[in-house]
């Protein structure tokens, strides 16, 4: 690979998990997918306003919501620091985030804050407790959603990539499965970005970096072949007990490839996967959108947005997993004039992709 193309999916990642924010903007949260069509239209194509009487009210078609804010936050300090410096990055939220919030959900910038944020804010403002000690209990998917820029920044160091993810996971989310389906997800990202498909294969190279001590998970089986291992079980014996988070997007690839299943129309994978916020109905969904659309970044992001509930992050998750396989030069020129400051966005895509 050379060095333009992987600046090319660095930016792709980052500017397409930005671009899949903002477009589910209006339609967040809407769980009643009759009400959304007769709001939206029946195919959702663009960037929208959020209604007065729903969630983001106020914001403009093409905003970021809160989600974006902290990606662009994260992403903000790797290039200031030129690290990952995680006392900058809680400062940033002592100083930039924190101060705007007053521990509701409808409070604080972007429109709505998460129940992760929330827990975080009130134990580290309220109750004056350390960082290290804020995390709570949340099973959503906020950690990967700013840990996009983590994942491009250290793709090319797989073991520097899951050690800042996970760390940077804990500061807000503290259950083990949780931080897994993070870190996990970020290493597919950093794979991606460095030029590997998410096919079948692609477990098989995330378990080959758990043997040679890369990444942090429990290997007592032998790659998704799932064969016996051999050897004492001590050298395999990681920071996460169950390697199962990588064997996921495998299965979920072979899935999308046989042409015996088919989920259609494909904005229909909420219905399968599940539409509420919990990790373990994401995560799915958006491997599965990111491998069947793997050359069609704008299919992936409006079937993912089109699939109401969670779609926010949904279609965030998904076109950071495709726009790091077509790279920025894959996202169509339209979903970049109307997102909301473009400008900004592409210069902190470009200054992140050129530490990687």
């Amino acid at each position: 690979m050379t060095t333009q193309e992987l600046t090319d999916r660095a930016r792709g990642a980052l500017i397409g998990a930005f671009i899949g924010d903002a477009l589910a903007l209006g339609p967040h949260w809407y769980y009643d997918l009759d009400e959304m069509r007769r709001r939206y239209g029946d195919w959702i194509d663009d960037y929208t306003a959020p209604y007065e009487d729903h969630y983001h009210a106020g914001l403009a078609a093409g905003d970021a919501t809160q989600a974006g804010v902290l990606l662009a936050m994260t992403a903000e300090s790797l290039v200031a620091c030129g690290r990952y410096d995680e006392a900058d990055f809680c400062r940033r939220l002592d100083e930039e985030l924190f101060p705007r919030l007053d521990g509701t959900p409808m409070g604080g910038p972007g429109g709505y804050t998460s129940q992760s944020i929330r827990e975080c804010w009130r134990k580290r403002v309220e109750q004056g407790l350390p960082w290290g000690e804020c995390g709570g209990s949340a099973d959503t998917t906020e950690a990967i959603e700013r840990g996009i820029a983590l994942a491009v920044r250290f793709a090319r160091n797989p073991a520097r990539l899951a050690l800042a993810a996970a760390s940077n996971a804990m500061l807000t989310q503290t259950d083990e499965s949780v931080v897994a389906m993070s870190v996990a997800f970020c290493s597919v990202l950093g794979v991606l970005v460095t030029g590997a498909p998410l096919d079948a294969e692609i477990s098989g190279r995330l378990m080959a970096m758990c043997k040679d001590g890369r990444l942090p998970f429990h290997t007592v089986t032998s790659g998704a072949a799932m064969t016996a291992p051999a050897g004492s079980e001590h050298s395999r014996i990681g920071r996460f007990a169950s390697p199962d988070a990588l064997l996921t997007p495998s299965f979920i690839a072979r899935a999308a490839a046989d042409s015996s299943i088919r989920i259609e129309p494909a904005w229909k994978v909420s219905l399968v996967y599940g539409m509420p916020c919990a990790i373990y109905h994401q995560l799915p969904a958006a491997y599965y959108l990111a491998a069947r659309f793997h050359d069609d970044f704008e299919s992936a992001v409006l079937h993912a947005v089109n699939g109401g509930g969670q779609n926010l992050a949904r279609a965030m998750l998904t076109g950071a997993l495709v726009g790091a396989q077509v790279g920025l030069s894959g996202i169509p020129p339209r979903l970049l004039d109307g997102l909301g400051d473009a400008p900004g966005r592409l210069d902190l895509g470009e200054r992140l992709a050129a530490q990687v």
